[in-house]
């Protein structure tokens, strides 16, 4: 293919007055212009595109850069200038005008223009690696910034950027073993032993830390050796390229004791002695730092905090389970736990039991006896002792939150928010950090209003509860089975037609009827922005009371979240009932208590919603917006294109994750705009309250059978 006519100086002004606005003289576009044209076509489109971008976030930002990537376009790689011309976007959108000329001003970088182009960003790695945490073993754990890497045993804390290695694909799995490094920490029980007293009885405390750090690399790397092998080899191959492929002498010879199986952080206390002489060990990246005062911090924290906690949920659970036990009747309720060792990894397997019979405990029962084992490596028999009636004030080990409405009071600030980034499709790149999120609980309101509409809709919510149950647990019919009920015609036809061309005859001729578990978790995002005044809101509070109702009778797990805004700095989501909550007469009351807020910015409360369904275990995942229009806020530009393309990628991100994303909507104009976001085939649109359990019904006959 031949190449494209570069353009001309008359066409590249045009373009330049347009995205600068007439901000400049015509002197100084003419100048640039003719600079421009004497590029080729290909360096012109790169950089008038990245000139058009950065015109959207700041006219002065795209003509200083505009100016000063001319003369760079043949000395630098257009990676780095890309992510020149982002941090420049991003200092902008985060401090102001005057810091972001001074990255402009700087050469791209300073210095820096590798770890901008092939380094894995934080903000980008982030919620990969906590999808993929998620998914191990232990303690559920958090992913937060911080300036090295290293663990509190409840949070990974990871640097800005990683660019350690040549290619951003390296530094990503560096990230990710680094992760893996730090969860490894606090799974196989490297904190267990009260380091800081151990370390103290050394002449040379922070030597002892370093070599019982090293010691426990070498035993923790090989945990993870045996429990992920993939991604071990990941990590031979970076520790190949980082140049930490060998091991001096005593080295090696310790590895071979902290290889075995049954090796644990006591057997590498044993080896402390004998290591602290031993000449330094230079370690690998992904084996982060110790910050030991941290730790002990959060442990001391914790450790009390589930003390209380697991005693409380073992009365309430011998309370459901066996309400004639008292201690006043003599006969305490006797809780145990036997724990066996998995040969392949050497976890602990613990089993609960109650007057020694086993027993499925609730997931934060076991969630709290998990956490407690990996602190203590056992659970004392005095946190198996049933909390008394009132032994304990519950508030005093309840998590504090801020009141989300006191930060918005006076100058504001994001202490206590969840941050989300945007997508501006303008310049074709996240803004980081960009919206700030806070949950809030809808007031309830004790009207009776529940009440009112299953009596007004008397008759529709039999009918409806009749379609749901119709749902329940499913006779599927599965064909293709090599044993079953019937015999599969399809498949005997194709069989004998193979037989007949001498091919060999399959075995799998039946049919089998399987009565199907249903493992479904949906989120309903309700707008309760302020368009929905009036009967939109009645509408929608109804709606969600029949829904209920029906649901309650299919058994699924459900919840609901309102959402509204104003700007970005004001993203309110609206908690009215969670996953793990029942139906209660404390959710009718905030289903009554919805009131329409403020305007509709929808992709922050997308991005959390995701979260909290991606953290969920089961194998369907819904996300149903309730919603009367489009995206929509009066402030920071979030109208039109912007809010719909910022949309429609919080959905793409949804997807990514594996929920199916459907939208039931009131607007009579959605066809100009919800194909384009949700897809054709995953919106419906109505104008009637009680059509919308019925659609409901639909999308779940069609997406979870």
């Amino acid at each position: 293919m031949s190449e494209l006519t570069p353009l001309t100086v008359q066409d590249i002004a045009r373009a330049l007055e347009e995205w600068l606005e007439v901000e400049f003289t015509f002197l100084q576009v003419g100048e640039l212009a003719t600079a421009i044209a004497g590029l080729s076509r290909h360096d012109q489109d790169f950089l008038l595109d990245w000139t058009r971008r950065i015109s959207t976030t700041n006219i002065e930002i795209a003509y200083q850069f505009a100016r000063r990537a001319l003369s760079r376009l043949a000395l630098v790689d257009r990676r780095i200038l890309e992510a020149w011309a982002l941090h420049a976007m991003d200092t902008y959108d985060s401090v102001g005008l005057r810091p972001a000329l001074g990255i402009i001003q700087q050469d791209p970088f300073a210095g820096h223009g590798h770890e901008r182009a092939a380094g894995a960003l934080f903000d980008d790695v982030r919620g990969i690696l906590l999808t993929f945490v998620r998914g191990l073993s232990g303690r559920p754990l958090k992913i937060a910034q911080g300036e090295v890497p290293y663990t509190d045993t409840e949070t990974l804390f990871l640097p800005p950027v990683v660019a350690q290695l040549p290619s951003l694909q390296d530094n990503f799995a560096l990230c990710k073993a680094t992760a893996t490094f730090l969860w490894a920490q606090t799974r196989f029980g490297s904190f267990r032993s009260g380091l800081t007293s151990v370390f103290a009885g050394y002449p040379d405390p922070d030597r002892a830390a370093a070599r019982f750090h090293a010691l426990e690399s070498l035993r923790l790397d090989t945990c993870i050796g045996r429990e992920l092998p993939g991604l071990a080899r990941d990590i031979r191959r970076l520790n190949a390229a980082l140049g930490h492929d060998g091991l001096p002498a005593p080295w090696a010879s310790y590895r071979d004791i902290l290889s075995q199986p049954a090796a644990r952080a006591e057997d590498t206390l044993a080896l402390l002695a004998s290591a602290y002489a031993a000449p330094a060990l230079p370690l690998a990246f992904y084996h982060g730092h110790l910050r030991l005062a941290a730790v002990e911090q959060a442990m001391s924290q914790r450790m009390q905090r589930e003390k209380v906690w697991l005693r409380v949920k073992l009365a309430e659970l011998a309370e459901e389970l066996h309400p004639a036990h008292s201690p006043a009747e003599g006969t305490p309720p006797q809780f145990a736990v036997t724990q066996s060792d998995d040969d392949k990894t050497g976890l602990a397997q613990l089993e609960l039991t109650l007057d020694g019979v086993p027993l499925a405990p609730p997931e934060g029962v076991r969630q709290l006896l998990t956490s407690i084992h990996l602190d203590l490596g056992g659970i004392p028999a005095d946190y198996l002792t049933p909390a008394g009636p009132g032994e304990y004030d519950l508030q005093q080990w309840a998590e504090r939150t801020k009141d989300p409405d006191d930060v918005w009071q006076g100058t504001y600030h994001e202490e206590g928010a969840t941050l989300y980034r945007e997508w501006d499709f303008r310049r074709q790149h996240y803004r980081k950090n960009w919206c700030v999120m806070r949950e809030k609980d809808v007031l309830p309101v004790d009207d009776g209003f529940a009440e009112q509409v299953l009596q007004k809709y008397s008759g529709f919510v039999s009918r409806l509860r009749q379609s749901f149950e119709m749902m329940r647990d499913e006779d599927r019919l599965f064909k293709r089975q090599s044993n079953g009920d019937d015999v599969d015609i399809d498949a005997l036809v194709e069989a004998l037609a193979d037989a007949r061309d001498g091919r060999e005859m399959s075995e799998c001729l039946f049919t089998r009827m399987h009565r199907a578990e249903r493992n479904i978790a949906v989120m309903f995002m309700i707008d309760m922005s302020g368009s929905t005044k009036g009967w939109i809101n009645e509408a929608e509070r109804e709606a969600l009371v029949l829904l209920c109702e029906a649901l309650e009778t299919l058994g699924d797990r459900y919840a609901i979240y309102g959402f509204s805004g104003t700007t970005r700095k004001r993203c309110e989501l609206y908690r009215i009932k969670r996953l793990d909550e029942p139906y209660t007469q404390e959710v009718r009351a905030r289903i009554s208590g919805i009131r329409p807020q403020d305007y509709t910015r929808m992709g922050f409360a997308i991005r959390h919603l995701t979260e909290l369904l991606a953290a969920t275990d089961a194998r369907t995942k819904l996300l149903v917006t309730l919603s009367d229009g489009k995206p929509d806020d009066y402030f920071d530009g979030y109208r039109g294109e912007y809010g719909i393309e910022d949309t429609r990628q919080a959905l793409f991100e949804a997807r990514r994750s594996g929920i199916h994303t459907f939208c039931v909507t009131i607007d009579q104009e959605a066809q100009g705009y919800l194909p384009h976001m949700y897809g054709r085939s995953n919106f419906v649109l109505i104008n009637e309250v009680r059509q919308l359990p019925l659609k409901v019904a639909d999308i779940y006959r069609r997406l979870t059978t």
